[in-house]
């Protein structure tokens, strides 16, 4: 861990635009969107958005060099400009894991890196314990492995301490006697037929994280979290997924994590992430001793906090060479 004066600090890449977008017929009703940017010829690579549920933005292109990259960027199934929007039918991490090779054989690519942060990282970790040999350099932020502790400390007591005007909105959807489990509470909600009971709890639920991921404030997290259609697709979803575990074995990425030894990797992590403790980080970096890590001293979860920018950047700069 080290210190880097802010004048130092590596920052977004310039804006561009993708030379190539389609929609990737994912089976079970699903269209998956796609795009890809930066340099056609250049060393391929894949970003996971976070989430489950939040969809891509065109400032994930600019955390590559796009001189020296051709930059992949998807849709998750059921967000972004995927359809069906808020979809849950046939949404697991293992659909998503293999709409990943489906697209990485569609596009004609061998080997790619991939960079996940948040949600992000728990897809990558399934993505490259599955498929090791297609996976060049692994790059990790904001590290969630979706084990019991780490929902419960999030959505039931834990973050809670440290953001209880925050967690009193949270809480508001909810009656008194169905607090006890709040991921049952939101997820019958999330799920019913009353649209406007639907809405007030996905706007709820979206805003808790929105709120919660930067170490200050950030309007334009909340604008984005608490925009209805953002939302919706947001809160059901991720919902979806912790309600059932990840549909994986309670602790299985971090018990499986020395697949990924003969990958070369970084793992960044904010001192102050709230959504997503460095323990989790600390323990993947225990079961995957070889990958570089990185504890940012100033930061939280988000992605474009300055220390995990700089620290995501030097990353794929490195691995750009």
């Amino acid at each position: 861990m080290t210190n880097t004066p802010a004048a130092d600090l590596l920052t977004f890449f310039p804006p561009i635009e993708p030379y190539e977008t389609g929609m990737m017929e994912a089976g079970d009703g699903h269209q998956v969107y796609w795009e890809v940017s930066g340099n056609p010829k250049g060393k391929p690579a894949v970003f996971l958005h976070g989430g489950p549920g939040g969809g891509t933005s065109p400032t994930h292109r600019r955390l590559f060099d796009p001189d020296k990259y051709r930059i992949v960027l998807f849709d998750q199934r059921g967000c972004g400009r995927s359809t069906p929007h808020a979809g849950l039918e046939a949404n697991t991490t293992w659909h998503l894991v293999a709409d990943m090779e489906k697209l990485r054989r569609q596009l004609g690519i061998d080997k790619w890196l991939v960079l996940g942060g948040s949600w992000g990282s728990t897809l990558a970790l399934a993505y490259a314990e599955t498929h090791t040999e297609r996976v060049s350099e692994l790059i990790l932020r904001g590290i969630f492995t979706l084990r019991a502790e780490e929902i419960h400390w999030y959505y039931q007591y834990g973050a809670c301490l440290l953001f209880p005007d925050k967690w009193e909105a949270f809480l508001k959807p909810i009656p008194e006697g169905e607090r006890g489990n709040l991921l049952e509470a939101y997820h019958k909600r999330l799920t019913g037929s009353d649209r406007a009971a639907q809405i007030e709890a996905a706007r709820a639920w979206s805003l808790w994280e929105g709120e919660t991921i930067t170490l200050l404030p950030d309007a334009a997290n909340t604008a984005q979290h608490g925009s209805d259609d953002f939302a919706l697709a947001f809160a059901r979803i991720e919902n979806h997924y912790f309600i059932n575990h990840g549909f994986m074995a309670e602790g299985q990425l971090l018990r499986e994590a020395g697949r990924l030894k003969d990958i070369p990797g970084t793992i960044i992590q904010g001192r102050y992430d709230a959504a997503t403790p460095a323990a989790t980080a600390w323990a993947l970096h225990k079961a995957w001793p070889e990958a570089t890590f990185h504890l940012v001293p100033d930061a939280g979860h988000a992605f474009n906090q300055p220390g995990i920018l700089h620290r995501t950047i030097e990353a794929t700069n490195l691995y750009a060479r």
